[in-house]
Formats: structure tokens, C-alpha cells, sequence
């Protein structure tokens, strides 16, 4: 929808992930003008995961999109307007009110919620930005059925890149896990998994250093990271999963990050900035699952309410 330039909120919640959508649920509940801006697909990255089967409440497992509707649904059951645009910028002047930037305009709020959770990494590497999309991929789940019966390579040896193999072996005739270390970084049971499926090979002790092709990927030249030896290695299609970052560059200059730029809160969702919160994967925390995510949302939300209310408390007592 189109927001009215100009337009007061009450919460401005950056970023429609389960952090975002669960704030927007909280806020739009307790009544507060709320606006949720996501320049990208709603659900964040969990509208990407085939399936999730560690979220309370669906024994069977459920997949990331339809989980991602239903919190969508739910909070615009309670008013909550919805906004695809990216946010450029936002401040806060000296009376603590938020202003933000965004494709749509700019409008002010009396709270904001960054919940913009994280981007993936690159691997920087030649031909990488060249073939990305017609071969270079960060999503098996929004790409692999273009990969039917073709020979792929998985780049990572984390939670992330077990899953996207595993879920890659639906498509791809072959799938192997580069990985510059001699063992896995996932989680035992997702190991497990991924060493009994017969699609499945790895690539030990080895680094991607140039992805080749023309209109499209043909291959790799993989380095030994203990030898330096190089070889190529024939692909159609590369997937990169060696982490993420968070999405923190419009914030940057209001909040204390930690060494990583994942944004510092308390357990109150309180940055170093009075009024602005942020949840999810953004912040810096142990966990990241969409459970954690959710819980943020709901925490920093209910916040964002004591915070309007004491506001409004102190404005009306300097008045008399």
C-alpha cells in the first residue's frame, strides 16, 4: 500500500521477517498506529526455508512460507499497514520522535523496531557478482528447481549449507559440499543426514577461488588450503552458504554493534538509542532460529509501548 507522506505512527517496524511480523502482531494488539516497511519478500529469510520443523505447535513441521502467511495474516487482522520499500535512512530529533526514509516517502514514528535480520556473504571471488543469477545462487529453496538433474556445488559446512544440500538433492543429480575445513560445523543429526544421502559428496580442505562460465556457470577452480594446489571442478550451478550479515547500514551511526555489526540490545530489545529497539537475527545474541526471532518481536513491541506511554506521561506532566 501506499503510506501517506508525512503520515505520524506510533511503531515503525523495519523488516517483515518472524522478528517483524510478531512485533507487528504485539503492536497492532495493543492498539498503536503501526506501520511494518520490508523491501524484499515478507518472511525474510524464513519465507525461504522448505521446511521448518522446529517451530512449536506443528509436530509434522510446516513450511517457511505458509508459516510466514499466517503471521502476516494475523497481523493485519489488527490494522497494521503494510509497506514494500526499502528504508533509507532514519533520526531522531531532540524531542525523541523518528523520522523515516523510505521508497515510499518519509514519515515519523514515535518507536522504531529494526528487524531487518541478515543478508548473505559473499564469497568475492572472480565471476561471482558476473553469474549471480544464472548460476550463482544464495537460496536452494528459491532457485533449485531450475537445477533439475544437474550437477551442483554447495559452498559452506555450517546448519545453512547442510540444508541447502540436503534440500538440493530433490533436484540436482549431484550435490558437493566444498568446505575448507576436514570436518562439518552443522549440528549432528543435519550431519547425519547428509552423510547417508547417496546424492550427496564433499570436497575436504578446499576454497573457491574464480567461478567460471560466460552466460552461465560451467565450473570452479578450487584451491587446496593446505597445499595451495589448484584444480578445476565442473558445475552448473553454485549455491553460497558461508553466513550472513546483518543488515544494519541505515542504523549504524544510532546503535552499538558488536565486532560483527550485529546491533547490542538488552533483554528489553533496547538499543543504545531510547525508542529505537531491535529483534531477530539483527541483534547480537546466541541463537538465531525463528522461534528466538519471534520472541524478540513480541518483547521489543511490548517495549515500544511502556516507552510511548512514558513519553506521553512526562510531555503531559511538563505541561502543567
Amino acid at each position: 500500500m501506499q503510506l501517506h507522506e508525512g503520515k505520524n505512527m506510533d511503531v515503525a517496524i523495519i523488516g517483515a521477517g518472524p522478528a517483524g511480523l510478531s512485533a507487528a502482531l504485539y503492536a497492532g494488539r495493543a492498539k498503536l498506529s503501526t506501520v511494518v516497511a520490508e523491501q524484499g519478500v515478507s518472511g525474510g529469510q524464513a519465507a525461504t526455508t522448505h521446511w521448518i520443523e522446529n517451530y512449536p505447535g506443528f509436530p509434522e513441521g510446516i513450511s517457511g512460507p505458509d508459516l510466514m502467511q499466517r503471521m502476516e495474516q494475523q497481523a493485519r487482522k489488527f490494522d497494521v499497514e503494510f509497506i514494500h520499500a526499502a528504508v533509507n535512512s532514519v533520526s531522531r530529533d531532540s524531542r525523541g520522535c523518528f523520522s523515516v526514509t523510505s521508497g515510499e516517502g518519509e514519515f515519523t514514528a514515535g518507536t522504531v523496531i529494526v528487524a531487518t535480520g541478515t543478508v548473505p556473504q559473499s564469497l568475492g571471488v572472480p565471476g561471482e557478482d558476473k553469474l549471480r543469477g544464472i548460476g550463482v545462487s544464495y537460496c536452494a529453496t528459491c532457485d533449485g528447481p531450475f537445477f533439475r538433474e544437474k550437477e551442483v556445488l554447495v559452498i559452506g559446512g555450517g546448519d545453512s549449507a547442510i540444508v541447502e544440500a540436503l534440500f538440493l538433492t530433490r533436484f540436482a543429480s549431484k550435490v558437493t559440499v566444498i568446505h575448507r575445513r576436514g570436518e562439518l560445523r552443522a549440528t549432528k543429526v543435519l550431519q547425519d543426514d547428509a552423510f547417508s544421502n547417496s546424492k550427496i559428496e564433499f570436497c575436504w580442505h578446499s576454497v573457491v577461488s574464480e567461478i567460471l562460465g560466460d552466460s552461465k556457470v560451467e565450473g570452479v577452480t578450487l584451491r587446496d588450503v593446505r597445499t595451495g594446489d589448484t584444480r578445476f571442478m565442473e558445475a552448473g550451478g553454485v549455491f553460497v552458504a558461508i553466513g550472513s550479515r546483518p543488515d544494519t547500514g541505515f542504523v549504524e551511526s544510532m546503535v552499538d554493534t558488536d565486532e560483527r555489526g550485529y546491533v547490542i540490545t538488552d533483554d528489553r530489545m533496547r538499543t543504545s538509542t531510547p525508542g529505537l529497539f531491535a529483534a531477530g537475527d539483527v541483534r547480537a545474541k546466541s541463537l538465531r532460529q525463528v522461534v528466538t526471532a519471534v520472541s524478540d518481536g513480541a518483547v521489543a513491541a511490548v517495549e515500544a509501548e511502556k516507552h510511548l506511554f512514558e513519553r506521553q506521561r512526562f510531555s503531559t506532566r511538563d505541561k502543567h
